[in-house]
């Protein structure tokens, strides 16, 4: 099957899912707000099979990314506002525009080069659209998982200078604001009613958590890479203790020590992992 057909065959059962006569209740009844988190699921279904090296898995979980776009240009078309193939149109423009070194006779040097130069086409394409917005931080998505946005905002921020030198200070300023947690979970203790304590204590966390997106960037370190390992390792540990502990009557109802002592057994008999 070529991949026009194969194309064409996608927008054909999206266009009858969709039909209000003969199409499927649930997917007829979608809007572009309430596919938006299955959009999101999907692409960190890709990066799962990517970490996995799966890649009969990366295969079928491109397809659902690709279902999404389908479904999204599909809801656009009925309100006439644009269709699949003007997606396709778009972004092909957009790639030779933003690549002249490729497909227009111009030269670049290296990757980061051609990151800046991506950056200054972006720069004017906002331009052209009228859009007013002269910060280095502008053209940051509010749509991106706050994570990501933490770095791309610290990145945009670097590119003019304001940023640490090097990591140190970066660990020095972690160190800092987890003793300022420590403060303000000491007030929640003190008086478990004061709302402002608790915003005093979720302001906190979050300057936690953007220096610890910070100390990923210095360290090249993928923030959301970096998270997936911990959660299967956490996750692989867990499933690890239940196997454990399923002989002693299961994890439920056992004293946190003794769910420790399975976490360290756990632990130990893994094999050339990290511990």
């Amino acid at each position: 099957m070529s991949d026009a057909h194969g194309i064409q065959r996608l927008l054909e059962i999206m266009a009858a899912l969709r039909d209000p006569q003969t199409g499927c209740p649930w997917d007829v009844e979608q809007s572009f707000a309430t596919i938006a988190p299955y959009t999101i699921e999907e692409a960190y279904e890709v990066a799962d099979a990517i970490d996995r090296g799966d890649m009969g898995d990366l295969k079928d979980e491109l397809g659902d990314l690709l279902l999404q776009v389908v479904f999204h240009a599909r809801m656009a078309q009925e309100q006439g506002a644009f269709a699949f193939a003007d997606v396709v149109d778009a972004i092909c423009d957009k790639m030779t525009r933003r690549h002249p070194h490729v497909f227009a006779g111009a030269s670049v040097e290296d990757a980061e080069q051609q990151t800046k130069a991506w950056e200054e086409h972006k720069r004017a394409e906002r331009a052209a659209r009228g859009e007013s917005d002269t910060s280095a931080l502008a053209g940051i998505s509010r749509g991106l998982p706050e994570w990501q946005r933490a770095v791309k905002l610290q990145h945009k921020a670097a590119k003019v200078g304001f940023d640490w030198p090097a990591p140190a200070p970066v660990l020095e300023k972690l160190h800092e604001e987890i003793e300022e947690v420590r403060a303000e979970f000491a007030a929640v203790a003190a008086d478990p009613d004061d709302a402002a304590a608790h915003d005093r204590l979720e302001d906190e966390i979050g300057d936690i958590l953007f220096v610890c997106a910070n100390l990923a960037r210095h360290a090249k370190v993928d923030f959301g890479a970096a998270l997936r390992r911990a959660n299967h390792k956490f996750e692989r540990r867990f499933r690890a203790m239940e196997a454990l502990a399923a002989a002693d009557g299961g994890l439920a109802g056992q004293s946190l020590e003794a769910q420790d002592r399975y976490w360290v057994r756990a632990k130990q008999a893994e094999q050339g992992g990290s511990q």
